[in-house]
C-alpha cells in the first residue's frame, strides 16, 4: 500500500500503473467467475490508469459492455484499487469498445446542443453526468469553437454551451 499517497496531487506514472495492475487482478477475477472471455489492456495517461477488456466480436463480453453496467464495474474496480492504495482513484474502465461509444455519443448531443445555439438560443444545458464525461465535453466543445462550463452540484451538475 502507498503510504500517504491520499494526500498527494497528481499521482506518478508508477502509481498509476500500480492502480491498473490491482484494476487488471479484479477484471480478471470477475471474468473468471463469470466465465467470460477477455483480454486486459493498461494504460496510464492525462493522470488516469485506463482498464480495457476487449475479446472477439462473437464473445458474451457484450453483456457487460452496457454503459450503466461499465459505469458499476468501474465504480466496484476503483473501491478495489482504492482499498489496496489507501488513495482516491479516478480509473477509466472501458468493456467492448463501450467508452468510444459512449464518446460518439456525447459529441452527438454536442452537435445536436450547438445547432440549438445557431438557431437563436443564447445557450444549452446537457444532462447531468460523471466528471469524466463532463471533461470530454468540454474537450468537444472547444474543438466545435464554443465554450462550455460546469454548473449545478452532485448528480445534477452537468454542463451548458455557450458561444464563444
Amino acid at each position: 500500500m502507498s503510504e500517504g499517497r491520499a494526500d498527494r496531487g497528481n499521482p506518478t506514472i508508477a502509481e498509476l500503473e500500480e492502480e491498473g495492475d490491482i484494476a487488471a487482478d479484479y477484471i480478471e477475477e470477475l471474468l473468471d467467475i463469470t466465465d467470460l472471455d477477455g483480454d486486459i489492456d493498461i494504460d496510464a495517461r492525462g493522470g488516469r490508469a485506463y482498464v480495457s477488456v476487449n475479446s472477439s466480436e462473437d464473445s458474451n463480453l457484450r453483456l457487460l459492455s452496457k454503459p450503466d453496467t461499465v459505469t458499476a464495474l468501474q465504480e466496484l474496480t476503483r473501491i478495489a484499487v482504492q482499498t489496496k492504495t489507501g488513495g482516491f482513484s479516478r480509473l477509466i474502465l472501458d468493456v467492448g469498445g463501450s467508452r468510444e461509444a459512449r464518446q460518439s455519443e456525447l459529441e452527438n448531443l454536442v452537435d445536436r446542443a450547438i445547432e440549438r445555439i445557431e438557431g437563436g438560443a443564447a445557450s444549452a444545458a446537457l444532462p447531468p453526468m460523471s466528471s469524466y464525461e463532463r471533461k470530454l465535453v468540454h474537450d468537444v466543445v472547444a474543438d466545435r469553437g464554443f465554450t462550455s462550463e460546469s454548473e449545478g452540484e452532485g448528480r445534477d451538475r452537468h454542463t451548458v454551451i455557450r458561444r464563444a
